[in-house]
């Protein structure tokens, strides 16, 4: 069974930073991509980053560009979101999810395994 848990979330104060970590298991699919999701209360699920295992490449949303980065640790069983400079509109549940295949880095419905979740809250 693929698992995904993520940890880091906390409450910050505008321009501090966080790092988020995802633990993943049971997934034994050489190529895949790992994303970073969030959703904010009221607001739909969208995408703030993502990584593939093929190329390298990597994806972030507009407006976390240049603040946040992702990451994958030695072992490659964990992934990291390096959060700087937050804001409080960056507020929101953070989730990590993994996919097989997916086209869209940054399209939650391209993803197959996913997180419960942690939160970020940004104060002003």
């Amino acid at each position: 069974e693929v698992q995904l848990v993520e940890s880091g979330g906390a409450l910050v104060q505008a321009g501090g930073s966080l790092r988020l970590s995802c633990t993943v298991s049971g997934f034994t699919f050489d190529e895949y991509v790992i994303g970073w999701f969030r959703q904010a209360a009221g607001k739909e699920r969208e995408g703030v980053s993502g990584f593939s295992s093929v190329d390298g490449r990597t994806v972030y949303k507009d407006s976390v560009k240049g603040r946040f980065t992702i990451s994958t640790g030695n072992s490659k069983n964990t992934v990291y979101l390096q959060m700087n400079s937050l804001k409080p509109e960056d507020t929101a549940v953070y989730y990590c999810a993994a996919s097989v295949g997916t086209m869209d880095f940054l399209s939650p419905r391209d993803y197959d395994y996913w997180g419960q979740g942690t939160q970020v809250t940004v104060s002003s």
